[in-house]
């Protein structure tokens, strides 16, 4: 799938940072993308801790690299170094996107352009009804902000394994977006098998059951889900999560993260490059990928 790249005195540099960064799909997808559009780029992963974060962005500025993605666990953080934000990201409270604007941090949120284009086709299903949101981190805060921008969903469930975190975020976009129909629970599986099993939409928003802990999911309870919903995971890695293969064996309508994943990716590679990223060819060539 990927040739060669070849690397010159002018190739800009863009990539990751994260922590754990051994998961991500993002050089193929980037890199091929470049490749197949004959641009002079080269995307990297970069496993920074959280110790070194601000370090790291001090030393993309001094190196000149054009621009980086952003995940786990500095979706949050990022935003107190940044020179600018974009509106979403203002309001989302996260940033996943960087542009270096010669020597200007600019940060975006492009997950939530990914999470639109992934459930638009559902957006009459999901408008008015119910959620639940698995997770209460960075990508948790794009779901609920476009949840409540863009499908005007009727009430949000937050459940998350830390329950004082999730009940930030509730207060978070009561107050930043007056949306007050959000309810939180802690994620113990059985105790929240009645509130799943009422939602319309679930989304594992979390990154539970993420490549290589592929075995784990946030409920194995079959009575969560029923054939009348449906269930979206953001993990890409592996394809077919644990969490969604049990509400596939329910009757759920399911989907992977791998839309989001490429849906995202496609807006930070023409927010770095003014170009547009060949969505399609590379969602049929990483669909073919698992467990990487």
């Amino acid at each position: 799938m990927q040739s060669s790249i070849e690397i010159n005195n002018n190739t800009k540099i863009v990539g990751v940072i994260g922590h754990p960064i051994k998961h991500t799909l993002s050089p193929i997808m980037h890199n091929y993308a470049y490749k197949n559009l004959n641009l002079d780029y080269v995307y990297l992963p970069f496993d920074i801790s959280s110790i070194g974060l601000h370090d790291s962005l001090k030393g993309m500025v001094a190196l000149g690299i054009r621009g980086f993605n952003v995940t786990i666990p500095h979706k949050e953080r990022i935003m107190e170094y940044m020179d600018e934000l974009s509106d979403s990201a203002k309001i989302v409270g996260a940033v996943n996107t960087v542009v270096n604007d010669n020597g200007t941090l600019i940060g975006y949120n492009t997950d939530v352009n990914g999470i639109i284009k992934t459930l638009e086709e559902f957006k009459k299903n999901i408008r008015g009804k119910t959620v639940s949101v698995l997770g209460a981190g960075g990508a948790a805060r794009s779901v609920i902000y476009t949840l409540i921008n863009h499908f005007k969903v009727k009430k949000i469930n937050i459940i998350n394994r830390t329950v004082e975190k999730a009940e930030s975020l509730k207060d978070y976009f009561s107050s930043k977006m007056l949306f007050e129909k959000i309810k939180t629970y802690e994620l113990i599986p059985p105790d929240v098998t009645e509130i799943l099993a009422k939602s319309k939409l679930i989304i594992n928003a979390s990154s539970i059951g993420m490549s290589p802990d592929s075995d784990d999911s946030p409920t194995t309870i079959l009575e969560s889900f029923n054939k009348n919903q449906i269930v979206f995971d953001i993990v890409y890695n592996p394809q077919k999560t644990k969490f969604l293969a049990l509400a596939e064996e329910q009757g759920a309508l399911t989907i992977n993260g791998l839309k989001m994943f490429v849906e995202q990716g496609a807006k930070s590679f023409e927010l770095w490059t003014n170009e547009m990223m060949p969505t399609n060819q590379i969602l049929e060539l990483l669909s073919e990928k698992d467990n990487i």
